[in-house]
């Protein structure tokens, strides 16, 4: 079993008894910067509501001091939302939608689609050029994937009410 199946395995387990969506959320950011030295930065931003016109931090994990909030018209983490593909550089210097810090070279942002629609984002940032493999980044698109399932369940729902949604 390859150290991303793990981590997914391991995930999905989590997820089962997880108080909540942003702890569950939490656990991963810091997993994935834990386990990956690659990944300087996890983290993950929640569609704006009730337009649905931005996006804004949520948790996250990791050394770069974070966009609080991202219009969708800006940044790769508009164009994956927008777009509602991943969007994976691996050399943002050669990007003019990248937003962040000159310390990152590679970014990759997965949407997370709840009954569809793209409701939040994991965003992985990297102090190296050409981090990001197509392994990985089918491994992240399953762990937005698993939030995604995890946004649509009634225990989901009933835990972004109570934390004031997003």
């Amino acid at each position: 079993m390859s150290s991303y199946e793990e981590l997914l395995q391991e995930f999905e387990v989590h997820a089962r008894s997880a108080a909540g969506l942003e702890p569950l959320m939490e656990y991963i950011a810091e997993r994935l910067h834990a386990r990956t030295t690659r990944y300087n930065w996890v983290g993950f931003y929640f569609m704006e509501e009730p337009a649905f016109d931005a996006l804004v931090l949520g948790p996250h994990a990791g050394s770069f001091q974070p966009t609080l909030r991202i219009p969708l018209n800006k940044g790769l983490c508009g164009a994956a939302a927008t777009s509602g593909k991943t969007v994976a550089i691996n050399d943002v210097a050669n990007d003019p939608r990248y937003l962040g810090s000159d310390l990152v070279k590679s970014n990759m942002v997965a949407p997370i689609f709840v009954k569809g629609r793209v409701m939040a984002e994991i965003c992985i940032e990297s102090y190296f050029a050409d981090t990001f493999t197509p392994a990985e980044q089918r491994f992240i698109e399953s762990c937005a994937g698993l939030v995604g399932r995890y946004m649509e369940t009634g225990a989901a729902a009933s835990a972004m009410g109570a934390s004031g949604g997003h």
